[in-house]
């Protein structure tokens, strides 16, 4: 190493950003078109001593570069950034500072600490308020002025990478867009607490792929793993302060590195590796793995946030800037990306294509997407550089793309406004749903219309049902036990007086707040959890179910868990409801078995002048439900579904091709519906635990009762194939 430290830099190239081994030594690109100039900082292996400084001999268009000989994989480096401090300017440079590289392929250290308890021991929290103060680019005393005080010591750093080996990798599954269902889960959070996981293994890349969890993704009949970011995340100083962290990882500070607390640890293994083997794994057994990306904001925050990396480099072009230099907080999270800027699209397409080519993972769920959108005025542009980039890209555009389509900026909400190609998490489906269910609120018109995709926001411009993600619950807000067992959230534990999380979650205690042992109070609990689920599972669209859901896991009402890594968050796995378990994997399995279920298309009704309806919507008399029926306060009708013979979902994977008919009674009292001409039996019943309906096999009479707040599927038989008992 010695002889490195003391070779001059060349000028090297100013591409690629970030650094590259060469074979004969590595080159470090950098882009701060502000800086006066960029100093490289190289450290011993463990990143504690810095050993040399040097100045990168060459700037390109905004690129300072310069190549190290005989430099090698492994080195461990950070960069200072020379240039003005003029706050008001957007202009935040302090080479006390040494930032990470934001092209950083794998991290060395961590920001601040977790210490469960830290806030009750005096002499640990001084130690840490003055490790986090290190961090902040201007100085607490005078934040007119840069801050002293270099933070090389306890700073995060990069490892330069070892190039790409090539290695034969299992085939992407590639699941049909009708046959996607999304399971939204976190890394540590789903088997920290599995029994059948061994304890080395609980909580880390590694487990994710253990045959337990593949057996149960596999019994359940999920097709796809949507996991909350594993991109390295720097905790919030609040919530270190204490002794909590930002458990979901919604604080990114290096987009192309995996976050290292979820690696198991074990000899010879790293995180990026045993992320890689995970997800290679889980292809080899046909399940998909997406992962949420976070480029809305970063770690940094607001001006009284740390300077880890871009607000160093380029702090006036990486973020929205208001007047006199402020944070434009579209995020609620103290900044917002500039993704207007060219060079700001460019490291993110290249951390999307380095974790779909590097990793394969199968897409990406944006957080807060319309951010990602926003021009120089802020204003959201369906036609943005970045969606283009990501369209035109010959990788990314065979992936899933899903999008939280809103930001708390002006114009956030654009559900619906995103371009063909999108998927988009649908908030009103999951608002239609509780209400209907939980507060027998909404008319028959809206119900249908959140089952049927939502045609009025996502039927356009070429877009299919599969564009609305359906879910009832997502990692924020309750889970399904918890929003039939809590009225109010119970957030006391963040440390925030129960300010934060939703004020309004349309949720119903059935009687008692929280844990109950009355039986009636279970049994409505039981019910429409299930009718819930049904309705999600059943339901047009792309559907997304929460991991834990399908076993009852409860979060004890709280309903903003973000920082909670502990066994409010870990799923109850030796507690798991196996019969709601049953019931969930019962629906996956008609979704899976019946296209009616799961059409490619837009459904078509009598009057669409189609040559075959695909769908009727029918009140319990059995008749067309007409103008004002729709509007009727009456919790109850029939849907009949019928895919189409050259349907695509039909044609791809054909299943059983029966009509399918859903009798839903939302209302408490039981309601007798009349069927369709034909021989029908019960396939699904939401009134049982299991969903086992008792009469499964025997075709039923003209007319049956159906009993209050359940939803039932019956499927069409030959003629002949059952018996009837009337």
């Amino acid at each position: 190493m010695a002889d490195v430290l003391n070779a001059p830099l060349h000028a090297g190239r100013p591409w690629p950003l970030g650094a590259a081994s060469t074979g004969t030594g590595v080159n470090f690109a950098v882009w701060a078109p502000d800086a006066s100039a960029i100093e490289l900082c190289l450290f011993d292996d463990d990143g504690h001593i810095e050993q040399a400084r040097l100045k990168l001999p060459a700037c390109t268009e905004g690129v300072w570069h310069g190549f190290l000989p005989g430099g090698r994989p492994g080195i461990v480096y950070g960069l200072r950034a020379h240039g003005p401090w003029a706050p008001q300017q957007g202009q935040r440079f302090n080479p006390a500072k040494l930032l990470l590289d934001p092209w950083a392929q794998d991290v060395v250290g961590r920001y601040g600490r977790q210490a469960p308890g830290l806030a009750d021991d005096p002499q640990q929290a001084a130690e840490l308020a003055a490790e986090l103060a290190l961090h902040l680019g201007s100085s607490p005393a005078d934040p007119t002025r840069p801050d002293p005080h270099d933070n090389a010591a306890v700073t995060l750093k990069a490892r330069v990478p070892a190039p790409e080996h090539r290695r034969p990798r299992p085939r992407r599954p590639r699941v049909p867009a009708d046959l996607t269902v999304l399971y939204e889960a976190h890394v540590r959070g789903l088997t920290m607490a599995h029994p059948g996981i061994p304890p080395d293994l609980r909580g880390s890349y590694a487990a994710l792929a253990h045959p337990a969890m593949i057996a149960h993704y596999k019994a359940l009949g999920v097709t796809t793993l949507s996991l909350l970011p594993v991109h390295f995340r720097a905790d919030e100083a609040t919530l270190q302060r204490r002794g909590l962290a930002n458990y979901w990882g919604y604080a990114p500070i290096a987009w192309l590195a995996p976050e290292t607390r979820y690696a198991s640890g074990r000899p010879g293994t790293t995180p990026g590796g045993e992320l890689m083997d995970a997800i290679d794994t889980l292809h080899a057994e046909g399940i998909e793995v997406i992962i949420d990306v976070v480029f809305n904001h970063s770690a940094e925050l607001d001006h009284l946030g740390p300077s880890l990396s871009l607000r160093g480099l380029a702090n006036a072009r990486y973020y929205h800037l208001g007047p006199h230099g402020s944070y434009l907080n579209w995020t609620g999270c103290g900044n917002a990306i500039n993704l207007a800027e060219p060079r700001v699209v460019e490291l993110v397409i290249g951390a999307l294509r380095h974790w779909a080519t590097h990793y394969r993972v199968d897409g990406f769920r944006f957080d807060l997407a319309t951010t990602l959108a926003r021009n120089r005025h802020g204003h959201f542009e369906r036609g943005a550089g970045f969606f283009a980039a990501l369209q035109a890209d010959p990788q990314l555009s065979r992936l899933k793309w899903v999008a939280e389509p809103w930001d708390i900026g002006p114009g956030g909400y654009q559900l619906g406004a995103f371009p063909p190609g999108w998927r988009e998490w649908n908030d009103q489906y999951r608002d239609t749903l509780r209400r209907w269910w939980l507060h027998g609120q909404g008319d028959r018109g809206g119900f249908a219309h959140r089952f049927a995709a939502s045609s009025g926001q996502f039927h356009h411009d070429g877009r299919a049902p599969t564009a609305s993600v359906n879910f009832i619950c997502a990692h924020d807000g309750f889970t399904l036990r918890d929003l039939v067992s809590f009225e109010h959230k119970h957030n006391l534990a963040n440390g925030e007086h129960n300010r934060d999380g939703h004020h309004h979650n349309a949720s119903i205690n059935c009687g008692v707040e929280g844990d109950s042992t009355d039986p009636a109070v279970l049994a409505l609990r039981g019910r429409l959890q299930r009718a819930l689920l049904a309705s999600l599972l059943l339901s047009q669209g792309t559907p997304m179910l929460l991991a834990g859901d399908e076993i009852g896991h409860s979060q004890r009402g709280n309903n903003n868990a973000y920082c909670q890594d502990n066994a409010t968050t870990w799923l109850a796995w030796p507690d798991a409801d196996t019969a709601l378990l049953a019931c969930t994997a019962r629906l996956l399995a008609l979704r899976r078995q019946h296209p009616a279920l799961r059409q490619a298309r837009w459904l078509k009704g009598p009057s669409d002048a189609a040559a075959a309806p695909t769908v009727r919507w029918l009140a319990p008399d059995g008749r067309p439900l007409c103008a004002t029926a729709w509007q009727a306060d009456n919790g109850a009708l029939a849907i009949w579904l019928d895919a189409a013979p050259d349907d695509p979902a039909r044609a791809a994977t054909p299943g059983d091709p029966a009509p399918v008919l859903l009798l839903i009674n939302r209302d408490p009292a039981p309601c007798r519906f009349t069927l369709p001409p034909g021989r029908w039996q019960v396939a699904f019943d939401s009134d049982t635990p299991d969903g086992q309906p008792p009469n499964a096999g025997t075709a039923l009479p003209a007319s049956i009762d159906c009993p209050g707040r359940t939803l039932r599927v019956l499927v069409e038989t030959p003629g002949g194939a059952v018996s009837c008992d009337t």
